[in-house]
């Protein structure tokens, strides 16, 4: 059973996804996360790609995000991320979407976010495609905070342009989770 771990509304119990189409976050990897962006978190505006039920965006609000976009192309996630936003009481802090990732980072361009959670279906190759898309959208700031979690070590794929683009702050292992925060790449002077 998933739960919020600290902050307003810690404790409270979230609705999980039927079925095995999607991977909650396990509780302590998300507890891993969370103690590596501690410090950022206060105030900052969280996009959260793939939302599943959404609880990574909501211990991102619980512990002080001031708000949180939360995507999911299931109509099913949609409704479980809601129940859960309004059990929290933190769905005025919200903004839920059912849509595409790619759609909506290509109709935001130019909104920027602090952290941004990257957490597609593991095997889908869509980390590069995101992340590729955030950049060329403009949707980063120099300080955004992006929290991949993934099957593997490597979230680039080999593309090594986007490898460029992105700093490692932190990559942990967690069994077969890979945690990896990354920030964009200081732009050189030209």
């Amino acid at each position: 059973m998933m739960r919020i771990i600290t902050g307003t509304a810690k404790g409270i119990r979230l609705k999980t996804l039927e079925g095995d189409t999607t991977r909650p976050t396990a509780e302590r990897v998300k507890e891993a996360v969370f103690s590596m962006l501690q410090m950022d978190i206060e105030g900052r505006e969280v996009l959260d790609l793939f939302s599943g039920s959404g609880q990574m965006a909501l211990e991102a609000l619980s512990r002080g995000a001031s708000s949180a976009v939360m995507l999911d192309s299931s109509p099913a996630a949609i409704s479980v991320i809601t129940e859960n936003a309004n059990k929290t009481k933190l769905i005025s802090k919200c903004t839920i979407r059912r849509t595409d990732y790619l759609d909506y980072i290509k109709r935001n361009r130019g909104k920027k976010f602090d952290i941004v959670f990257l957490d597609p279906p593991y095997a889908s190759g869509y980390y590069k495609i995101a992340l590729r898309a955030l950049i060329d959208s403009d949707m980063l700031k120099n300080t955004s905070l992006i929290v991949c979690e993934s099957g593997e070590d490597t979230i680039f794929g080999g593309d090594e342009q986007l490898a460029k683009a992105f700093c490692v702050v932190k990559q942990s292992r967690y069994s077969k989770t890979f945690i990896t925060v990354i920030s964009p790449a200081e732009k050189e002077d030209v």
